[in-house]
């Protein structure tokens, strides 16, 4: 497993990285022994960088993973954010908060339970419209210098707000959806994130496991996934997009390899600063991911796979219109 430099400012993480919240929510039924064992496989193939929220669950996905790291912290990138927040009574309720008082509640919340002295990554889930982002990165910047976290990452900011942000206080990450039929940030984001010396992570790699091609109908989605309410995933967009994976799959079997490692290979070519954060919470999948970091692409299947993921292929936007508001853009 390559190593790189996470940012600029000594975060070392490795290529893929793991996402944690489909373990404990959103996704189906979870099984925190498997989870856990999942995480635990992933350390042994190489992968130091584990991505959480108190957001998931809401905190039970934090709890897991600070179960399944202890004693096993040594060189390990733990993620977690704020931002986002939810009420265990009504988990369905969203607000956002960025204040500063907030910021430095949050994390002493997190820190207890991931069970750990500092947080190495620490995000703005969401930007809070009601406080100035000068003002909620200059509290997490405190925070790095009291040595409650190593570095900063801010998650679906623009081009803009993560410019005005990286003049407060360095910025070591953003993380936005990036994927084959998510390719907004080719935009201008990527650009500005090479430029400042920002990790660029990538959440949802593989279309929240729709390019895997693992569903092949609407009904294939359990009946608590919440897919089922994401315009992608609704059914006359779910007809539309499966053209998408069907060429997905057409190629992969030329190729010799999995769709799911089709498509997570194309986003780490992307740019040496992008970082890949699939999330899986079974070590099957788990192992077919970190697999994808042996592929190799010809100039040919480069412009193949521009051909048949041409920005905007996806039917359907990313979230519902209400979590669309939520996005800085």
């Amino acid at each position: 497993m390559k190593m790189k430099a996470l940012g600029s400012q000594g975060l070392i993480a490795s290529e893929l990285g793991l996402g944690c919240m489909g373990m404990s929510e959103f996704y189906g039924a979870g099984n925190d022994e498997e989870s856990i064992k999942t995480i635990h496989r992933a350390i042994d193939l190489g992968v130091n960088f584990f991505d959480t929220s108190d957001a998931y669950g809401p905190y039970k996905n934090e709890e897991l993973v600070g179960k399944a790291i202890e004693g096993k912290t040594d060189k390990l990138i733990i993620a977690t954010k704020f931002g986002i927040v939810r009420d265990p009574a009504n988990p369905m309720s969203r607000g956002l908060n960025g204040k500063p008082d907030y910021v430095r509640s949050a994390c002493d919340a997190s820190l207890k339970r991931l069970n750990i002295e500092r947080i190495d990554l620490y995000y703005l889930h969401r930007v809070d419209p009601s406080t100035p982002i000068e003002e909620t990165v200059g509290a997490m910047g405190e925070l790095v210098k009291k040595g409650k976290i190593r570095a900063i990452g801010l998650s679906e900011v623009s081009p803009a707000t993560l410019r005005k942000a990286h003049d407060i206080f360095p910025i070591s990450a953003l993380q936005t959806e990036y994927s084959l039929w998510s390719r907004e940030p080719e935009d201008e984001l990527l650009q500005t994130c090479k430029e400042l010396g920002i990790a660029f992570v990538a959440y949802s790699p593989l279309g929240r496991g729709f390019l895997t091609g693992q569903f092949k109908r609407f009904e294939d989605l359990p009946a608590d996934d919440f897919r089922r309410y994401l315009p992608r995933f609704q059914k006359e967009n779910f007809e539309k997009n499966m053209d998408l994976v069907r060429a997905l799959e057409k190629m992969a079997q030329e190729k010799k390899c999995q769709p799911s490692q089709l498509a997570l290979a194309w986003v780490m070519g992307q740019g040496d600063h992008i970082f890949p954060i699939p999330g899986t919470k079974r070590t099957k999948y788990l192992e077919e991911n970190v697999k994808a970091l042996d592929i190799r692409f010809t100039g040919e299947e480069l412009e193949e796979l521009d051909r048949i993921a041409p920005r905007d292929v996806a039917a359907g936007n990313r979230y519902q219109k209400e979590m669309m508001g939520t996005l800085n853009r």
